[in-house]
């Protein structure tokens, strides 16, 4: 992975993808007039985008749900299998919830809408670099909608692995609260609740707190 913007001089490469040359060539100069940010290549559709990503590396894949021949949840399960270094951020504007919900399925780490502003994006391709998840709230709300109409009776072994007080925070990371809000909920260091988040993924083979939302409804655990 080439690196990120930290200040270091390296900066955070990204490859986009867009069916529409618009916003495509749009997202291009945008990106590109910002600081610390390279744009490493530019594809029309999800094809050209995992190729792309073979060839250029990036630390991320900013990409559009639809587009043709290869839609991008498609493009983010190919990259995230092939090129795991490489995290994805999906950008769209479609209500197509399923789709939200396939995506994170798929790997991807940051959801955000085509409204987004200049900021918001960076921060997301960012935090994505670094490991950690951003959804825009208006599709964590309908993120968590798919994901309770998609619920399932989880198999034993999902929730018989969990103790009391990781079901506790996993109900608490489902509303919402950041482990600062949980350690105060539950009177306990945020410290001890680091502990519980890790040892909850881990258990649960989650790898961020969107995935941990997903979870939550799918399996039962939080209901509304």
């Amino acid at each position: 992975m080439a690196g990120s913007a930290d200040g270091s001089g390296v900066k955070l490469r990204v490859v986009l993808a867009d069916d529409q040359a618009v916003v495509r060539e749009g997202l291009v100069t945008l990106l590109g007039l910002l600081p610390g940010i390279e744009v490493a290549g530019a594809a029309a559709d999800g094809a050209e985008a995992v190729a792309l990503v073979a060839e250029h590396r990036p630390d991320v894949l900013l990409v559009d749900l639809r587009m043709p021949h290869c839609d991008g949840v498609e493009a983010t399960r190919r990259v995230r299998a092939e090129h795991p270094d490489t995290e994805v951020v999906v950008l769209t504007t479609y209500a197509d919830d399923e789709s939200l919900l396939s995506a994170l399925q798929a790997g991807a780490r940051g959801f955000l809408t085509k409204d987004a502003d200049a900021d918001t994006i960076v921060r997301a391709l960012r935090s994505a670099a670094s490991g950690l998840s951003t959804v825009d709230s208006e599709l964590q709300r309908r993120l968590v909608a798919a994901a309770s109409r998609s619920r399932a009776p989880a198999p034993p072994r999902e929730i018989e692995g969990l103790t009391a007080r990781e079901v506790d925070v996993l109900r608490l990371i489902a509303e919402g609260l950041s482990n600062t809000e949980i350690a105060r909920e539950l009177v306990v260091s945020e410290a001890t609740v680091k502990t519980h988040v890790n040892h909850l993924f881990a258990k649960a083979g989650l790898r961020d707190r969107a995935q941990a939302v997903a979870f939550a409804y799918r399996t039962g655990l939080v209901t509304h």
